[in-house]
């Protein structure tokens, strides 16, 4: 069997390069993420639903196709890591 630390090393610079490739796939829109932000969702129990909250007011309608943030955010990608694989979500996010 080969050392168990070139194993994880190996592993770890597998992943490194496939999260910069993710990150390069985003970036082919007109504005680009400055910003990458990554949650790692743990694998318990899902716990019992909340009460439903009151309807919040409507908001403004935005520029049609504008990927522009408001003061205080950044466009970025935001990458969750969940028991079954991965999702990406280009929004704004806080600074």
């Amino acid at each position: 069997m080969k050392n168990p630390v070139t194993l994880l090393i190996a592993a770890l610079a597998l992943a490194a390069s496939g999260g910069f490739l993710v990150s390069t796939a985003l970036g082919t829109g007109s504005q680009q993420p400055t910003k990458t932000v990554t949650v790692n969702v743990g694998t318990g129990e899902q716990g019992p639903a909340g009460p439903a909250g009151p309807a919040g007011p409507k908001g403004d309608p935005g520029a049609p196709g504008a990927e522009s943030c408001p003061s205080g955010y950044v466009f970025g990608a935001l990458v969750i890591n969940h028991p079954g694989g991965q999702t990406q979500i280009a929004t704004c996010l806080k600074s």
